[in-house]
């Protein structure tokens, strides 16, 4: 599982400063459930939990900044120790996969029905990331005219609650 999802979102996609790939479990633990979640904080571990996933695939970083204590009586130390005695995996595709075509900002695009799509930002010529579409962000023409509170309302729909995912895709 971590060896597809690196090759989907290359972590030498991703911007300097950010941190990405597996944070814990083994990269050859056999996988059948993946939560995937936004942010790892105590509520969606507890959900991945109880739906009984394997893995944790996160789009924002549990540990971004420098860290130099994972003790149990930390915040984040709390969810990595949580993590580790349930054997659940955790990895990030941060800005790999907001970079990738398609990627995150595609399927937000997608979501809000945008057409004509470009990226907001391309990454540096010759940079990694560079090439077919690839970019932060997406630029696109909404379906037909709303007002803000139209497209408030809509996005307010989005992302699903419960997005346990058996792996491989189409097993259950």
């Amino acid at each position: 599982m971590v060896a597809a999802l690196d090759r989907r979102y290359p972590p030498a996609w991703a911007e300097d400063w950010d941190r990405v790939g597996l944070v814990t479990g083994e990269p050859s633990t056999p996988v059948r459930r993946v939560a995937c979640v936004v942010d790892v904080v105590p509520e969606t571990v507890t959900e991945a939990l109880a739906g009984g996933a394997d893995m944790i695939v996160a789009h924002h970083p549990l540990l971004l900044r420098g860290v130099s204590s994972v003790a149990a009586t930390t915040y984040k130390g709390r969810i990595v120790h949580q993590l580790i005695r349930n054997d659940v995996a955790l990895h990030v595709a941060h800005t790999n996969a907001d970079v990738a075509a398609p990627g995150v900002s595609d399927a937000l695009a997608a979501r809000f029905g945008l057409t004509g799509l470009r990226p907001l930002h391309r990454p540096a010529p010759g940079s990694p990331a560079d090439g077919a579409g690839r970019g932060i962000g997406r630029i696109g023409e909404l379906p037909r005219p709303m007002t803000l509170a139209e497209l408030t309302r809509h996005a307010a729909t989005w992302p699903p609650r419960g997005c346990l995912t058996p792996w491989p895709p189409g097993s259950a």
